[in-house]
């Protein structure tokens, strides 16, 4: 079965309810959600008994909270090696793990970070430092995944390598996890063609039972152009038949797939988008 949906919003006022409505109104049998603003700490409480009508909506419609993504915020940035800024991010990823945890959900996925021209092996090194930090004193099972980057500016997390170094480093090795961006692979330089030789790659490197989540995103730029724009998908330079192969891609097709395309004309495209992927799914 195909598992798809895209990210959706999370209001104070609708709680994760909203989410799972919004999510059901675009088609989805998943999505993925921020538990508050990505560019800000302003975190409103958790209403559990919001939760719990949500899990029921949830059951109702075919959507297993384990397929449910979560997206940890853009500030937290774990390679910047200034003190007050690491400790901030280590502090606000270790609450943010709370908060999924206190949700239910299985995954959490982090940008691993921009080193600030410190250089790739010292953010890869704080990266490190602050994930040990962080899962040593959390109890939860919540895992972060990874997530591939297109390599614009200082970011770390450019190549299948960088990830693997950081993951090695990793004492709780089980807490850690990937998540394939397409539009970020195609900007870093991986021709999504192949898509079977990508995979063999990652699978040598890292291993495919790594990858727990994939954001299927068109591209605005050309293959290495580092740039990290998202297109709409089929408008962009990946092309609908390549990310529909990536999709049914047999090897993951038990792996949660989330749009995050840019909005038309205001208007969220996950509806219409979700519904051509599904037309030319074989799942």
């Amino acid at each position: 079965m195909l598992i798809i949906g895209s990210h959706v919003g999370y209001k104070k006022d609708s709680g994760l309810v909203g989410s799972v409505e919004e999510a059901l109104s675009y088609g989805a049998n998943t999505f993925m959600l921020y538990t508050g603003a990505p560019q800000n700490t302003i975190r409103s409480s958790i209403n559990l008994d919001n939760v719990k009508k949500a899990y029921s909506l949830m059951k109702d419609n075919g959507i297993d909270k384990d397929n449910v993504i979560v997206h940890a915020p853009y500030i937290i940035n774990l390679a910047n090696g200034d003190l007050s800024k690491f400790n901030f991010s280590c502090n606000f990823l270790s609450e943010e793990l709370k908060r999924v945890d206190t949700f239910g959900f299985k995954y959490l996925v982090l940008h691993p970070g921009s080193h600030v021209g410190l250089g790739v092996d010292v953010g890869i090194s704080n990266i490190v430092k602050a994930l040990n930090l962080v899962l040593d004193k959390d109890n939860s099972d919540v895992m972060i995944l990874l997530e591939t980057m297109a390599g614009k500016g200082s970011e770390v997390g450019r190549c299948f390598e960088e990830i693997k170094t950081i993951i090695d480093g990793v004492s709780k090795k089980g807490r850690i996890g990937v998540c394939l961006d397409t539009c970020h692979l195609n900007d870093a330089g991986y021709d999504l063609n192949n898509f079977n030789d990508i995979l063999d790659l990652f699978d040598k490197i890292i291993g495919i039972d790594k990858i727990k989540c994939i954001h299927i995103n068109d591209s605005k730029n050309i293959l290495g152009s580092h740039k990290d724009r998202h297109e709409n998908i089929g408008k962009g330079t990946i092309g609908l038949d390549t990310l529909i192969k990536i999709i049914d891609c047999d090897k993951l097709k038990d792996v949660p797939k989330i749009l995050e395309t840019p909005y038309i004309d205001g208007h969220a495209p996950y509806k219409e988008e979700i519904s051509l992927i599904r037309s030319l799914s074989k799942q």
